[in-house]
């Protein structure tokens, strides 16, 4: 049965919490708030619950599904190597609406979709998140929202849209920047925006000391 959490409130933030932890160990999806928009979430390293999320959503294994963290320290075992170009946005923006490609850990048993070897990886700006994900650890989190129609940025849109597919829905009001993350794919020999967002290029590149246009054109 689905099952709506008001987090405003601690007790049901707290009651909220423990379902979704309970939901995601059993193989079920959780939509929870974060600083962007909201997202559908399943633990990223149970395989059957990830495809169910990209079912729900609608979606291929051509767009894989990002992972979302609850500490900088947790990406350590999840990437090959975490480049010096990661650290210095991570220093930077994380917490917060930067997403970054980076290649992943090779032994890594999880399946996120047909991501060739690279993960996309955010620590989101949202207490409801972080606490969730510091209990879960990493979770395979998506826009809540069917593709190809507009991102959830209440816990009310998501549910008008996935309804009982998810178990648990975590209400933490609306979203503060109601729109996706800002992508920088690190994978390559160059870092590139995949994706404009909160975070301007302009930003990543003075972080970066490159020039915008060479993040926007290669």
């Amino acid at each position: 049965m689905t099952e709506l959490f008001d987090c405003a409130d601690p007790e049901n933030r707290a009651t909220g919490i423990a379902a979704a932890v309970s939901a995601l160990k059993e193989g079920g999806l959780v939509v929870l708030p974060t600083d962007t928009v909201y997202g559908i979430g399943a633990d990223a390293f149970n395989n059957e619950a990830v495809a169910a999320l990209l079912a729900a959503k609608g979606r291929g294994r051509d767009m894989p599904v990002p992972v979302l963290v609850g500490s900088w320290h947790t990406i350590e075992g999840l990437v090959y190597t975490v480049p010096h170009t990661a650290r210095e946005l991570i220093r930077a923006f994380w917490p917060g609406a930067l997403s970054l490609v980076v290649r992943q850990a090779p032994s890594l048993p999880w399946d996120l979709g047909d991501a060739h070897g690279t993960v996309m990886l955010r620590m989101p700006l949202h207490p409801v998140a972080i606490e969730l994900l510091r209990e879960v650890g990493p979770m395979a989190v998506s826009s809540a929202n069917i593709s190809g129609r507009p991102a959830a940025v209440s816990a009310a849109d998501a549910r008008e849209q996935l309804g009982d597919l998810v178990d648990v829905y975590l209400d933490g009001g609306p979203s503060e920047q109601q729109a996706a993350s800002t992508i920088v794919d690190l994978s390559g020999v160059h870092p590139r925006v995949l994706r404009t967002g909160p975070v301007t290029a302009e930003a990543v590149a003075e972080v970066l000391g490159v020039n915008t246009e060479s993040l926007l054109t290669q």
